[in-house]
């Protein structure tokens, strides 16, 4: 009887027949070895489409696929040239300007450049460098929408504005008895912080407006800028939110209601002032009013950081899910702030704001967006990589 052995050895046959041995060089077609590796000038590349990946330096395995980094800056620091099926292909080593993903992938999947940015979703977008004062990136920035409760942003300085002067504290009373105001409070749509009692203070007030978007609160907060409790006073206010913008040269900014609710929603509540159905600001000067904001009263991000508390038996909380231990925290981007918002007409739109490590202080604007943190992330992590701040 003859005895036959087969064995494979690294790509080597070896068969053994009644006793003599014979070899034959076998060829993995998904091998790829390394012919040569040269060092070149560090080099900014991006994605010609959405084809091709990122490999790990043996391409066994895909670190990162081009469809799934579309705004990403790869720099090349050496050219790989690869032996695969019989023929020789140039490739890259690559690694992305926040240096979290690297690798080789074949030169004709990137072209030279950095990376031009966008975002899918937000219809007009800012990033804003607060500590120097100028825009960064922007997409549609100039152009005035509908900014639902991002209105409250400016509401809330003229508050700050008003207890910073004389006779003023964070303890004044404010009336909460119009019956609008109170209707409001109990309506699902429009609703808020329920009125329970004839007057509250301005600091519980400033909490359930900024944290939990409460509208009859930030109506009840500007009557009392106003100098007021009812909608004349409130009708003084908003022009004083006209005036305020003006001061600042905000020539895409204009005012009909202090929540951001549009006039078609606070007419049955006896708030509509007629004219324009909403207020309408541009990104960009509502990243404006953000700066104003925190530049001159700090302290709004202690409160804008509270992801959720308790008041007067009632729980306020806070929709901003990129703060720590929220769905789209990223502890490197370290955002603080500062206020979401939504309705049917303005879609959802959502200031951000966070200081990374190193760099200066940013602020970010989405408005009508589908995505509005994951785009803000986008915006934010795009400044950092390209070090536009």
């Amino acid at each position: 009887m003859h005895l036959l052995k087969r064995m494979t050895l690294m790509g080597v046959a070896v068969v053994s027949l009644s006793g003599i041995t014979y070899t034959a060089q076998t060829a993995n077609a998904s091998t790829y070895s390394t012919v040569s590796s040269t060092t070149m000038t560090k080099t900014a590349y991006h994605k010609k489409s959405t084809t091709g990946a990122v490999y790990n330096a043996s391409h066994t395995k895909k670190v990162a696929t081009l469809k799934g980094y579309p705004n990403t800056t790869w720099y090349a620091t050496k050219k790989v040239v690869l032996k695969h099926n019989g023929k020789n292909a140039i490739y890259y080593q690559v690694k992305n300007g926040a240096g979290t993903k690297s690798g080789i992938i074949w030169h004709s999947y990137l072209t030279k450049g950095v990376a031009p940015f966008n975002v899918k979703y937000a219809k007009n977008a800012v990033a804003y460098d607060a500590t120097d004062n100028k825009v960064v990136w922007s997409k549609s920035a100039n152009t005035a929408r509908p900014i639902a409760s991002v209105s409250k942003l400016m509401t809330l300085y003229l508050v700050d504005k008003k207890v910073a002067g004389s006779g003023y504290s964070w303890s004044s009373k404010v009336k909460t008895n119009y019956s609008g105001l109170v209707a409001m409070g109990k309506d699902s749509a429009c609703g808020g912080f329920r009125f329970t009692k004839s007057s509250y203070t301005v600091k519980q007030l400033y909490d359930a407006a900024l944290i939990d978007s409460s509208n009859n609160a930030a109506i009840a907060l500007g009557q009392w800028v106003a100098g007021g409790s009812t909608p004349t006073a409130n009708k003084k206010f908003i022009s004083m939110m006209n005036a305020q913008a003006k001061s600042w040269n905000l020539g895409k900014a204009k005012f009909v209601s202090s929540s951001g609710l549009e006039q078609s929603d606070l007419k049955a509540f006896g708030y509509s002032i007629g004219g324009a159905d909403a207020n309408m600001v541009s990104a960009k000067d509502v990243a404006l009013i953000a700066d104003h904001l925190i530049t001159d009263y700090p302290s709004t991000l202690t409160t804008a950081s509270v992801k959720s508390m308790t008041l007067s038996g009632q729980p306020l909380y806070n929709y901003n899910n990129m703060l720590s231990g929220r769905k789209y925290y990223q502890s490197s981007l370290k955002v603080d702030g500062l206020k979401t918002g939504y309705t049917p007409k303005a879609g959802y739109c959502f200031v951000g704001t966070g200081q990374k490590s190193g760099h200066n202080r940013i602020i970010t604007v989405v408005l009508h967006d589908e995505n509005e943190f994951t785009e803000t992330q986008s915006i934010m992590n795009n400044a950092y990589s390209k070090n536009l701040l």
